[in-house]
């Protein structure tokens, strides 16, 4: 859920991100053509006024009279400067150019105009030149009038209006990426819901998902619960199924072995070992009908240490000739996921087992392994000192479909049901040789916490 909400996080900041991008490039043009164009007029206006306050003096050149000039031309170093070239390169500049050498370029023809960009010590200049043709007393005058600004200012508020953009869509963008942020957690509050409560019903503490869904999701939640209800009746109707079928075979068995045992003919000796056979898949049908046929989903955890504890006072009386110890080592709130029953048969076949084949010790380890990536972190290991089991017959207890009627001599029905057991809950069974005891070891690993 959280990788979703960040998959959709994700997918909505980045087009917004470039859009806010995209927009700050825009507008940051936007301003710059307009910090030109404020400065074109500026130099228009200026150099329509330096036009028209142009006069003759004396020495031949063209200037205009100092009351006429903006306060800015009569100030050195204003940023803004104004320059007239007239007959044989007579030139007049303004007195803000005291002090700052600037390069107004080459005199221009009558009706040339020019644009041109200046760099001196410590300032980029703008200039605009025109030529002019005058014509008075002594004939036509060609004149080469320029006007300057500084770009200084502008580019200083130009970039001073970058930073205030900057910092406005970031805080736009971080207030909208929260509120994005917390549409999408009301948004996605039920799907976390109803994760939450898949989990409680995994864990057993729920038996079915609430309700009060949206529209979109009330359609899901009914199905699952549906879903957990059939999948409780089928395996229900499957354990009777079996349990019927199998009581139903016992009657007619125990029918014809007192009819054998009353004739004493020839073919009780041939007729019972196949009976026996038959009342022991019966049995084994009849301890798979009693188990739950699997990790359901709503099944309450189990407590593993008390189960292991009655198993050991029951073993010990029924092997009370046998001079054998029992020990249990059990982690604290150490628990199975699924059915009560199941597990005392599956603990007390193989229990049962290594008390049948030990010599004197029996030991049963419990722990749960939280570092497991899968649900299957309950591990039980029980191991003996007896003579083991061999490779070969190993394999053969570990294959799958192998039934009471296939197993190893001494490993009859016990073991087969282990074998289903651990498959009906998707756990992995593992026999091998105990490094501690000598004897024969089978490694569970089931689902618990």
């Amino acid at each position: 859920m959280h990788s979703l909400s960040r998959r959709l996080l994700v997918s909505v900041s980045v087009p917004l991100a470039l859009f806010i991008g995209v927009m700050m490039v825009v507008l940051d043009n936007s301003s710059r053509q307009l910090t030109d164009r404020s400065l074109q007029q500026l130099l228009d206006s200026q150099m329509v006024a330096l036009i028209a306050a142009a006069e003759p003096q004396p020495d031949g050149k063209y200037a205009p009279e100092s009351n006429d000039l903006a306060a800015r031309l009569r100030t050195p170093r204003s940023g803004l400067y104004a320059q007239i070239v007239s007959a044989h390169n007579k030139v007049w500049r303004s007195p803000s150019t005291a002090g700052t050498p600037i390069d107004f370029g080459p005199p221009l023809g009558p009706g040339s105009r020019d644009f041109r960009y200046s760099t001196n010590d410590h300032e980029r200049i703008e200039i605009e030149s025109r030529g002019i043709e005058f014509e008075d007393r002594t004939g036509h005058l060609q004149l080469t009038f320029s006007v300057a600004a500084s770009m200084t200012p502008y580019e200083q508020q130009l970039w001073a209006f970058r930073r205030q953009l900057f910092g406005w869509f970031s805080g736009l963008m971080l207030v909208l990426l929260a509120a994005l942020a917390g549409l999408l957690r009301w948004v996605l509050a039920p799907l976390r819901r109803m994760e939450r409560e898949i989990h409680e019903v995994e864990e057993g503490r729920s038996e079915a998902l609430g309700g009060g869904y949206p529209r979109e999701l009330s359609g899901v939640a009914t199905n699952l619960n549906a879903l957990l209800i059939g999948e409780r009746k089928r395996v229900a109707r499957y354990r009777d199924t079996l349990g019927n079928l199998a009581h139903s075979l016992k009657t007619p068995l125990a029918v014809m072995r007192a009819s054998l045992s009353s004739n004493n003919s020839v073919s009780e000796v041939v007729l019972n070992p196949e009976i026996d056979r038959m009342s022991a898949i019966i049995e084994h049908q009849l301890k798979r009908a009693a188990a739950s046929g699997g990790a359901l989903l709503g099944q309450a955890p189990v407590d593993v240490a008390p189960i292991v504890a009655e198993l050991r006072v029951a073993l010990l009386k029924v092997y009370a000739r046998k001079d054998l110890s029992i020990e249990l080592v059990v982690a604290p709130a150490c628990q199975f996921i699924g059915d009560r029953g199941d597990l005392t048969e599956l603990l007390g076949n193989m229990l049962d087992n290594g008390c049948k084949w030990c010599r004197g010790v029996v030991r049963l380890t419990a722990s749960v392994d939280g570092s497991f990536a899968t649900k299957e972190r309950l591990s039980i290991v029980v191991e003996d000192d007896g003579p083991g089991i061999s490779f070969e017959d190993r394999i053969r207890i570990g294959q799958r479909g192998v039934r009471t009627d296939e197993a190893v001599p001494g490993h009859g029905i016990g073991l087969s049901m282990v074998q289903d057991t651990v498959e009906m809950y998707g756990g992995t069974l593992i026999i091998g040789e105990s490094d501690a005891l000598g004897g024969a070891l089978f490694a569970l690993r089931l689902p618990g916490r």
